[in-house]
């Protein structure tokens, strides 16, 4: 009897896992925002937008099932050729340039830039109104091309998200926003402060985005893509969130009059820029906790395992540094010097992105855990350093006096006194490298200040939703801050009566 019980259940998992569809993973960026791909407002597990649509239209042609990969804008096609995923779809325009290093398919959607100034502006109506301007865009777009590619003196001003330029145009930072009419259509058109200028500038190409090694999967997508296009199933979902326009109906053979109504814009324009109550706006912060607390227990758990990493080659350089062979210590001091004197972020891209490039490609959390702790313990290794020079040499002395080898003496003398002074700088790191955390962002890790992007993306609430996140930051910081506290307060009471007056200090803080 048992071993036809065991038989059933072996059938079942071998058939479940037969069944089980291949994956589709689709890379974007989220904190694009609408309409491309963002957070349901009213269900924040859930992401959607008219390029969710369109790729689970593609999963569903391919016989697949989507699995939705995070990543940073400027990042997506370095992503996608570490084999992050499979196709990349988030208004990435064709370019000749990046045509060079991937494949790109038909057109899902052609477009053009809209130029926005405030509501009060009668001065800029066309681009050659922008001499002597500051004009914002998104960093690594076309319009930010054709900003950079006007002969006449003006300020281009880069941004990472959409929303942020439209917010600073509002509020006098800018004089004009260029970016693609759909985000115009979203973020500019529906604000009494802001207008559109002047009629469509430029034309640009959206395309589904495959790796050009991959030949046969790329006539997989484009094939599938061809199919709902012509099919109408493209231009129903184009026309359920208002971006039907006349270029797509052009090229496509088809009317420019839509043939459904846009609910989807209705929907987003009814929820985004509703006015809310005070009360509301605590239900939905409550409603944001769950998401925010996961995004915490990511940045604690990759903040601690980084730190831990920071400790021991701190530790193991100082030594090495102090009582080394000499090629060593030139090791030791070269590995501090990279590491300290470059900045955390060029230092993530290229152990994400670079690393590939000879082999070696790390998981994302992998990736983050390395680039923290290298750096850090760059920073570690001289507190260390410092640490075990405080010991007076005299010490070490009478330890071998006492018949200790020079390891024991160190083990047993100078380290545990070393620890104990560096403790508080340590600690204080550990509190620096938590807020530091959030740069890992950028090589596809969803941490706190991730979570805050795309919650904030699809709610128009930077600063209660910042300041809500900054709080959790705090709170979870909070108990290390106090920790550094009690061992300082520690150190100077078991230091001589003299040193301990020096080093008292009043107290500023209830915790």
């Amino acid at each position: 009897m048992m071993k036809i019980f065991i038989f059933v259940i072996l059938f079942f998992h071998f058939n479940a896992s037969f069944a089980q569809k291949p994956k589709l993973r689709w890379g974007a960026d989220i904190e694009s925002g609408a309409p491309f791909s963002y957070t349901d407002p009213a269900d924040h597990k859930t992401v959607i937008g008219f390029e969710v649509e369109i790729v689970e239209l593609l999963a569903k042609e391919m016989g697949m099932e989507v699995e939705y990969v995070q990543n940073s804008w400027d990042g997506l096609i370095a992503g996608l050729n570490r084999n992050d995923y499979d196709i990349v779809v988030n208004g990435l325009e064709i370019t000749p340039d990046r045509a060079q290093v991937v494949h790109f398919s038909k057109p899902y959607y052609y477009t053009s830039e809209s130029l926005v100034v405030r509501a009060s502006n009668t001065n800029v109506a066309t681009l050659d109104d922008l001499k002597n301007k500051r004009v914002g865009t998104l960093d690594g777009s076309l319009a930010q091309r054709i900003l950079n590619q006007l002969t006449f003196p003006l300020t281009v001003v880069g941004y990472d998200e959409e929303i942020h330029s439209y917010s600073d145009l509002v509020i006098g930072r800018l004089d004009a926003v260029l970016l693609d009419e759909a985000i115009a259509l979203y973020y500019a058109k529906p604000n009494i402060e802001l207008k559109v200028v002047g009629g469509p500038i430029g034309y640009m190409e959206y395309g589904v985005v495959t790796r050009l090694n991959d030949p046969k999967f790329s006539r997989r997508v484009d094939a599938a893509l061809e199919k709902i296009i012509e099919n109408g199933s493209v231009q129903r979902i184009l026309e359920k969130w208002n971006l039907w326009n006349a270029m797509s109906a052009k090229a496509w053979g088809k009317s420019a009059e839509p043939l459904t109504p846009p609910v989807a814009y209705d929907k987003y324009i009814s929820e985004a820029w509703k006015k809310e109550t005070i009360v509301q706006k605590l239900k939905r912060y409550a409603s944001f906790l769950p998401l925010l607390g996961k995004g915490a227990i990511m940045t604690l758990e990759i903040s601690t395992i980084s730190m831990v990493l920071a400790m021991i080659l701190g530790l193991l350089t100082a030594l090495a540094r102090l009582y080394g062979h000499p090629v060593v210590k030139w090791l030791a001091v070269a590995y501090v010097e990279v590491f300290r004197g470059t900045p955390l972020l060029i230092q993530l891209y290229l152990i994400f992105y670079g690393l590939p490039y000879v082999g070696l490609t790390l998981d994302p959390f992998v990736a983050a855990v390395l680039g923290l702790g290298l750096n850090y313990g760059s920073c570690e290794a001289e507190n260390y350093r410092a640490g075990i020079l405080s010991i007076p040499k005299t010490q070490m002395d009478a330890a071998q006096a006492l018949g200790m080898n020079w390891f024991q003496s160190l083990r047993h003398i100078i380290l545990p006194q070393a620890v104990k002074v560096v403790i508080p700088p340590v600690t204080n790191d550990f509190i620096a490298l938590l807020k530091d955390s959030s740069l890992v962002s950028v090589i596809s890790m969803v941490e706190l200040t991730t979570v805050y992007g795309q919650l904030a993306s699809s709610s128009f609430d930077y600063l209660g939703l910042g300041l809500l996140t900054a709080l959790v930051y705090f709170v979870i910081g909070l108990p290390f801050v106090r920790l550094a506290r009690y061992f300082e307060s520690q150190l100077a009471n078991n230091l001589p009566g003299e040193q301990r007056t020096r080093r008292a200090r009043p107290k500023l803080f209830i915790f």
